[in-house]
């Protein structure tokens, strides 16, 4: 009987540690499946805050890049303004200088050729001796010449009925000759 005994608790013992086991297989395959569904769920929330960094990095850089362009621009149109200032500065300091003296008695023959000057009245910046001399012939001929402040540089022939003028000024000649110079625009 002590042998059956012992053969029951052997038995006993045996059903026991292969239930024990059975149930730690158990428990180590459900913390395996666990530990693996956590690791893929940290990885796909890793995944999805990468792809949410690089979204965002991509966007400032556009962002960057779309900024870098329009300083560019700004820049450019900034230096072509200045250029267009200071090419019309010179254009007008040209035009003042070279619309003097024999330039400017010229002119206003040119503009008065076939015309009687007697009915016109040459407005300038300054009426000196010097052009006085100049244009005498005119002047003989009845051309008033009067200064003006209208004609910093150049000339403004006007009829003395006040029908009408023809304005040479520096200001106007540089408003003709600017559209040529479209590029710089």
């Amino acid at each position: 009987m002590e042998v059956q005994l012992n053969d029951l608790v052997s038995a006993i013992r045996r059903d026991g540690i292969e239930a024990a086991n059975k149930q730690a297989d158990e428990i180590i395959a459900k913390a395996k499946a666990d530990a693996e569904a956590l690791a893929k769920e940290a990885e796909k929330k890793a995944s999805e805050l990468v792809e949410s960094a690089k979204k965002e990095a991509e966007g400032y850089l556009e962002r960057s890049k779309a900024d870098a362009d329009q300083a560019r621009r700004d820049a450019m149109l900034s230096f072509k303004a200045e250029v267009k200032a200071e090419f019309e500065k010179l254009l007008a300091n040209d035009i003042k200088k070279e619309m003097n003296g024999p330039a400017l008695v010229k002119l206003i023959a040119a503009a008065l050729h076939g015309e009687d000057p007697s009915k016109y009245t040459a407005e300038v910046s300054d009426v000196s001796d010097a052009l006085k001399a100049e244009m005498a012939g005119l002047i003989r001929e009845g051309l008033e010449v009067r200064p003006s402040k209208r004609a910093q540089g150049g000339f403004r022939l006007a009829d003395k009925d006040a029908s009408g003028y023809f304005d040479c000024t520096d200001e106007e000649i540089m408003k003709m000759l600017m559209p040529f110079f479209k590029g710089i625009d």
